[in-house]
């Protein structure tokens, strides 16, 4: 029995029905012709295998009656792989984007709370020949980087695999009653109200800090403006349904090193500026474009090194997306010098930002707030604090391969959220920025319009010389 984070137990409270909070990848595999028939059974095999690499596996959530705190983490005692491993096919002729309307439809479906939280499929028809492999696990589970840790336990560096020790036989302790639940609630909650005293000082003098250095994210060329950084109103700004829309775009990472090296910038900078060129096309084409700058949530690691825990690590900041500047070079100098800032500000507050919660009561807290902010944005009770969310994950450099089947691409698939109904989430494999956009179909059903502006943008970073 070990108690889910706060962080990670808000992500299974703020959930709904139009907003699930899993994350998921998408990967075309090159499987060999003679291996395609069974290649499904030899996943299976393969994943069970390495099941006890990886604690998401075999994990399940158990709840408290009516909610009263936090769940905890339970080992599930028989993990039906033929559920969690799945086929689909594509209809003929196989294309990329029937690929991508399908894995908008796997994504939009939420996962199943009385099993381990994850869900594989492969899927053929791909008219490349390849096949396509979508994961999906819950937010609850792992973060970004957690992800990466599992697909490193579970892939290989070369097709012939590496040798894994086999499992010790699972000694499973009786499933836990309810005073079992509300003791370990009560304890957690006990630590973190101590955590929280004790660190309220130093948060309230970072948090002045971070509001005076940020005070002029949202503000036009040459201006301040006073008070938090709001984003304009876009279309992305909405409330959502459950409906959602897939595509994806790639870009050479030797290119974006290039152009950072140019600019005295960091490859996340270049990514920033990228997404900003394409969103301002994006707008412009449909004579929407605001005024003001586009403001971009972007998640922050605040992993130590070497930390390997299968939980959330991670917070947002907010960075300014210069749509409003229409030359390319000054855009990524306003992007350079707004990201820059934000992550200094964030990682200064590193030891003081919460990565756990009080328990007790902890889900009718959370799940109240998920209602009322979906019901205020219905009403649009309140401006964008944020337009889209923008997040960079570094991943394997060397080729991976799954159960002897070359892996070769690595596309996201993350969350949208009630007034923030777009997200790019961007991984880095093998020589390659693979970019996943994610949209609420009520927000943008036009997504892979974006994907494809996406390579116009790099192309006019391309030309603007140092």
């Amino acid at each position: 029995m070990k108690p889910l984070s706060g962080l990670d137990s808000a992500f299974l409270y703020l959930e709904t029905p139009e907003t699930p909070m899993h994350v998921g990848s998408v990967h075309r595999v090159r499987v060999p012709a003679r291996q395609r028939a069974a290649f499904l059974e030899r996943v299976r095999r393969h994943v069970a295998s390495r099941m006890h690499l990886v604690p998401v596996f075999t994990r399940r959530i158990a709840s408290l009656p009516f909610d009263l705190a936090s769940p905890v983490w339970i080992e599930d005692r028989e993990v039906d792989l033929d559920h969690h491993i799945r086929r689909a096919r594509l209809p003929e002729p196989g294309t990329m984007a029937q690929l991508e309307a399908l894995v908008a439809k796997l994504h939009a479906q939420p996962l199943d709370r009385e099993r381990p939280l994850w869900m594989f499929y492969l899927i053929e028809g791909l008219a490349t020949g390849e096949v396509a492999w979508y994961a999906k696990v819950h937010h609850a589970a792992l973060d970004g980087a957690a992800g990466v840790k599992l697909a490193e336990a579970l892939l290989d560096d070369s097709p012939r695999g590496r040798r894994i020790a086999p499992p010790r036989a699972r000694v499973l302790e009786a499933t836990p009653g309810m005073g079992d639940l509300l003791g370990a609630a009560i304890a957690k909650s006990v630590a973190e109200y101590g955590k929280f005293l004790r660190a309220v000082p130093d948060a309230a003098r970072i948090l002045t800090q971070g509001v005076s250095a940020l005070s002029s994210l949202a503000a036009p060329a040459g201006g301040r403006r006073r008070g938090l950084p709001i984003g304009p109103a876009t279309p992305f700004n909405v409330p959502i349904g459950a409906a959602r829309a897939f595509a994806t775009a790639s870009i050479p990472l030797a290119s974006v090193k290039r152009i950072a090296g140019r600019h005295g910038a960091k490859v996340n900078d270049v990514v920033l500026a990228v997404v900003s060129g394409a969103v301002r096309r994006y707008l412009l084409a449909k004579r929407i474009l605001p005024a003001q700058p586009l403001v971009a949530a972007m998640p922050v690691s605040l992993r130590a090194e070497g930390d390997s825990i299968y939980s959330t690590r991670a917070t947002m900041v907010l960075a300014n997306l210069a749509t409003h500047i229409a030359d390319p070079r000054e855009r990524l100098e306003a992007i350079r010098a707004s990201a820059g800032n934000a992550k200094a500000i964030t990682l200064r507050a590193k030891a003081v930002i919460p990565m756990d919660l009080p328990a007790i009561g902890a889900p009718w807290v959370l799940a109240g707030i998920a209602r009322a902010y979906g019901y205020a944005q219905g009403v649009k009770a309140f401006p964008p604090l944020a337009n889209l969310v923008v997040s960079n994950v570094p991943g394997p450099q060397a080729p991976l391969y799954l159960a002897g089947a070359r892996m070769l691409s690595w596309w996201p698939v993350s969350i949208v959220e009630h007034g923030l109904g777009l997200n790019v989430t961007v991984e880095s494999y093998c020589g390659s920025l693979d970019f996943g956009l994610v949209a609420a179909k009520a927000a943008m059903p036009d997504v892979r319009k974006l994907a494809g502006a996406l390579y116009d943008a790099h192309e006019e970073l391309e030309k603007i010389g140092g």
